[in-house]
């Protein structure tokens, strides 16, 4: 059984940065893709941020691309997302999630694809 706890959502002005963590529990974290999903107020999760099990590949939505990246520490069993240069449109909870198979080069932008979810943070941003 896998467990995803997040943290390091929070209230920020616009423009400014933040950085999520996610911790996972289990043997084998470096074996698995992980990804970032966030859902804001009446809308459906949607993709932000997936990493391949190495840490070499990873895919962003347009959304966030060039402000927004992720990293993992695989001795540490922990994969981060660095927010920057936010803004309204990011406002919503963010949720970190690990795929089944092992050793997937790059991390799924569905979420259909992915096994194990955290319960979320919020990250808030304002004007």
């Amino acid at each position: 059984q896998v467990q995803l706890v997040e943290s390091g959502g929070g209230l920020v002005q616009a423009g400014g940065s933040l950085r999520l963590s996610c911790a996972a529990s289990g043997r084998f974290f470096i074996r698995h893709a992980m990804g970032w999903f966030r859902q804001a107020p009446g809308k459906e999760r949607e993709f932000v941020a997936a990493i391949g099990w190495s840490g070499v590949n990873t895919d962003y939505a347009d959304s966030v691309k060039g402000r927004f990246t992720i990293s993992r520490d695989n001795a540490k069993n922990t994969v981060y997302l660095q927010m920057n240069s936010l803004h309204s449109k990011d406002a919503a909870v963010y949720f970190c999630a690990q795929d089944y198979p092992e050793f997937r080069a790059a991390g799924p932008t569905r979420e259909e694809e992915y096994d194990w979810w955290g319960q979320g943070t919020q990250v808030t941003v304002s004007s």
